[in-house]
């Protein structure tokens, strides 16, 4: 498969998927982790984030909680130290019509390279060793709320983006992101909580 991007950046991520989605009428879950490779954590959780936030795709019933189950899987391994990710097949199979997700990608590709200008190397001790346990912790706890912020209006939005920037500050090893990420976080599960009171 011939894909063009790195996997330094965000919009070279988009790249690599929708070269996926352009070879594919349906792109299966598998499809879009063989892209991105199997090895990369924050891919995985940043391409998750993409695909809850990416209008058309993220509102298809079902879907974040899907995304939910990929990064409870994927944190959980990061977690126990793993050096490859493994899924279920139910999962991997599981498949996006290729419309949907491009145009989603589109709509996403347009802030990509402004948010690449912004991330760096930098406060590498929230990326590493303890800080990237607590990441993965957070990244579990978006995923277990998952399901309920498919109740809540606009609240998967602020599971996507904490997603997208817990992603993010792995592979740019930014740790100013991954503050960010935390505090997105935070905001997101209090707005949830607060819907169901």
């Amino acid at each position: 498969m011939n894909v063009r991007g790195d996997l330094s950046d965000l919009e070279g991520l988009i790249d690599r998927i929708d070269d996926v989605a352009r070879q594919r009428e349906q792109v299966a879950v598998d499809d879009i982790l063989a892209a991105v490779g199997y090895r990369s954590f924050g891919p995985v959780v940043l391409v998750a984030g993409l695909i809850t936030l990416a209008p058309l795709v993220g509102d298809i019933p079902g879907v974040p909680t899907l995304l939910a189950l990929l990064v409870l899987l994927t944190a959980g391994q990061l977690l126990f130290r793993r050096q490859h990710i493994w899924l279920p097949g139910w999962i991997v199979k599981r498949r996006l019509p290729r419309n949907k997700l491009r145009k989603g990608l589109a709509w996403v590709r347009k802030p990509a390279r402004g948010i690449d200008r912004c991330t760096r190397p930098r406060l590498t001790l929230f990326v590493e060793g303890p800080g990237l346990l607590i990441l993965s912790l957070a990244c579990i706890a978006v995923a277990l709320a998952m399901p309920a912020m498919e109740i809540v209006p606009f609240s998967a939005n602020g599971g996507g983006a904490a997603l997208v920037a817990f992603g993010l500050a792995m592979i740019a090893r930014d740790g100013a992101v991954a503050l960010f990420a935390l505090i997105v976080t935070a905001g997101t599960l209090g707005f949830v909580g607060a819907g169901f009171l």
